[in-house]
């Protein structure tokens, strides 16, 4: 058994994939790349990089309420996957499932907030498909191009790799928090969700990242996919002031939210977390500060297969994702009870 296999997804994924033949001109192997990377046709230069991603368990647990927001995630997702193996966008196909009764301010809404992700990040729906269901289910399928020497992919960090993220964290688990905790709907209001795909940052990252993944499911469970693949952990700098977003601070004390749930919770904001050698850090800091991007330090690559905590307080926790990952099949989808299991383990590591 491999490590993947500790995570019921992971589990799922290799189910699927065991029944299709796999293509010659796919370049990434199973799990290690954010987008799928395909040789092109007398282009010995670039990859086609193409993903999909579907918005469905964010709406139906109501995460998702603003039909701009389902739109502009939906579009997110799958454009954030690009960032993080370094494509270029292409453009996006949209599959958008309503139901029969939805009249046309839900669809417009959702339209809405799908031109203006393309919008913001320079890139255009190409076409798509409608369906009509019981529930609201949208599917996004981006495209794009990576110079073939430059694709990012998960694998490839070593032990004292500098571990950055592109940006402060917290925004999607305190907004996940906010509807499940039963707080006031101002408690985070949802229009302040409204994450990037930081294209812009995974073309820097061509040339200096040893590995990079989305943190499209957390910061932590990030971490612990990338520790499956290379076989090698994490050491946190866990220092929640300096890692989360000022908003997402202000909500953790107004609540009283402890804030380790919010780098830990499954809800993200597509920050790219990648990886630099130690011996191109001073040129990759260089090539950040040109560019204007100001990347967050997390911490160091370590030899010791764990996703370790060291927190504030000089102790260091070793955290079991595989118990939090699973959580949410485990729980039937049980949010009240899900939450609950997730703090007890929060509580019983120290952390809250």
């Amino acid at each position: 058994m491999s490590k993947l296999d500790g995570i019921i997804e992971n589990v799922m994924i290799e189910a699927w994939a065991e029944r299709f033949r796999r293509s010659p001109g796919q370049a990434n192997a199973l799990h290690e790349s954010d987008s799928e990377l395909v040789e092109l046709p007398g282009d010995d230069e670039r990859y086609l990089a193409v993903t999909v991603d579907t918005v469905h368990e964010e709406i139906a647990q109501g995460l998702y309420r603003d039909p701009g927001t389902m739109g502009w995630v939906c579009a997110v997702a799958s454009l954030s996957d690009l960032a993080a193996v370094g494509a270029t966008p292409l453009g996006l196909l949209v599959s958008v499932t309503l139901p029969d009764d939805a009249d046309g301010a839900l669809a417009r809404g959702i339209a809405d907030g799908v031109e203006q992700a393309c919008r913001e990040h320079g890139t255009y729906v190409l076409g798509g498909d409608t369906n009509t269901a019981d529930s609201i289910s949208l599917t996004g399928c981006a495209v794009g191009l990576v110079p073939r020497d430059g694709a990012l992919e998960r694998t490839g960090m070593s032990p004292g790799d500098s571990v950055f993220l592109s940006g402060r964290v917290g925004s999607g688990n305190a907004l996940g928090m906010a509807r499940m905790g039963g707080f006031p709907e101002d408690a985070f209001p949802e229009q302040s969700y409204r994450p990037t795909a930081e294209l812009a940052f995974g073309e820097l990252l061509r040339d200096h990242a040893t590995a990079c993944m989305d943190t499209s499911d957390g910061v932590c469970a990030t971490l612990d996919q990338l520790m499956r693949l290379n076989g090698l952990g994490f050491n946190v700098d866990c220092d929640w002031s300096r890692l989360l977003a000022p908003e997402v601070l202000e909500f953790c004390d107004r609540t009283e939210t402890p804030r380790w749930l919010m780098a830990a919770g499954p809800h993200g904001e597509f920050r790219l977390l990648f990886t630099v050698h130690a011996s191109a850090i001073a040129g990759f800091m260089e090539a950040a500060n040109h560019a204007g991007v100001a990347p967050v330090s997390l911490g160091t690559v370590q030899p010791k297969p764990a996703v370790t905590l060291s927190l504030t307080s000089g102790e260091a926790v070793d955290v079991d994702m595989a118990r939090l990952r699973n959580l949410l099949q485990q729980t039937g989808g049980d949010m009240e009870r899900y939450v609950s299991e997730f703090r007890r383990a929060g509580q019983e590591w120290g952390l809250e």
